[in-house]
């Protein structure tokens, strides 16, 4: 039995006593959370649920500064972490051309955000170093199309909407 926990346990917010007080409605939780301004919503789940992490940017003692960035799920396959790729154009001066070229992050996602998915755009903000690779925390998740790659062919969507106008060039 020991063997398959994977957490401790005995979990508690860092800043919420364990003590018992008598309470006036007799069923309200002592919960810490709190707006981390940039004008991002703190999530109800944020305020009403009933998980533990440290490294939650509403609930724990993470604090976001730095920049503000976006990029698409690519993976969520470990545990409160995902991958995401973000996508840029990179100017070649010799040929006065841009290439595309891409960066995959791990993140930190809060349980607070519990439908992440393949594809799914999200926002994140930079935070101290949380651990060896991850050093931002999810702040919004918008739901998106399910893409391998963000990069898309400007030719073969205007064709699926019939645009007359734009034809590809022919090599």
């Amino acid at each position: 039995m020991a063997d398959q926990q994977t957490e401790r346990s005995f979990r508690k917010q860092h800043s919420v006593p364990t003590t018992r007080r008598k309470s006036v409605n007799g069923k309200k939780r002592l919960r810490l959370h709190r707006q981390i301004g940039l004008g991002f919503k703190t999530p109800a789940e944020a305020i009403d649920g009933t998980y533990i992490d440290k490294k939650c940017p509403w609930t724990g003692d993470v604090r976001i500064r730095g920049r503000i960035l976006n990029g698409v799920v690519r993976k969520t396959k470990m545990q409160r972490t995902i991958v995401i790729r973000r996508d840029y154009l990179h100017f070649v001066r010799k040929y006065s051309r841009f290439e595309k070229r891409h960066r995959n992050m791990s993140v930190h996602c809060s349980p607070a955000f519990r439908d992440v998915e393949h594809g799914d755009i999200v926002t994140i903000g930079e935070c101290r170093p949380l651990s060896k690779t991850v050093r931002f925390n999810v702040l919004k998740v918008s739901k998106g199309h399910g893409a391998k790659k963000s990069f898309r062919n400007l030719f073969s969507t205007l064709s699926r909407c019939g645009s007359p106008a734009i034809k590809p060039p022919y090599r």
